[in-house]
């Protein structure tokens, strides 16, 4: 089995798209832990905020078959991928580590993830696993969000959406 450290976001109907993501990820995977669900305003765009969290979970699968589950998932939740890249979503999930992998493959899939230095991802991921380390670096995501350009911003917490 490995682990898997996520990434959610929504921008459209968030509370429900995220709250259907995290029971999906409950039924299929062992060991889920998500993280509390920050707003965070929305990056490369202009519209509206983004409900943002993280998620931690064993699998069986691949990276790839992975990502491909979690591209299933985003798209049973209405994700429409013929827009521009920056544009609000009703799910967005992306793996953001996984094991100490380093890899790129098919359907955008990048490990570790770039957004890993964006607010909205590490505020989040750092909250659930503050000793994971970066595997290019060996940073631990602690030091990084203590680090981070935003890590005084007080980022509204959304209670009751984590589970």
């Amino acid at each position: 089995m490995s682990i898997a450290l996520l990434s959610l976001g929504s921008n459209v109907d968030p509370e429900t798209h995220l709250r259907a993501a995290i029971a999906a990820l409950r039924a299929r995977f062992e060991d889920v832990v998500v993280s509390a669900v920050y707003r965070f305003p929305a990056v490369g765009y202009t519209g509206p905020d983004f409900l943002n969290a993280a998620a931690t979970l064993r699998t069986d699968l691949a990276p790839a078959a992975l990502n491909d589950w979690l591209h299933a998932l985003e798209d049973a939740q209405g994700r429409d991928r013929s827009g521009p890249r920056y544009s609000d979503r009703t799910l967005d999930i992306d793996i953001v580590l996984f094991d100490d992998a380093v890899l790129t493959g098919d359907g955008n899939l990048r490990i570790p993830r770039d957004e890993l230095r964006h607010a909205f991802v590490l505020r989040p991921a750092a909250e659930i696993a503050p000793d994971w380390r970066h595997p290019v670096d060996g940073t631990p995501l602690a030091q990084l969000w203590d680090a981070h350009a935003d890590r005084e911003t007080p980022f509204a917490r959304v209670d009751g959406l984590d589970g």
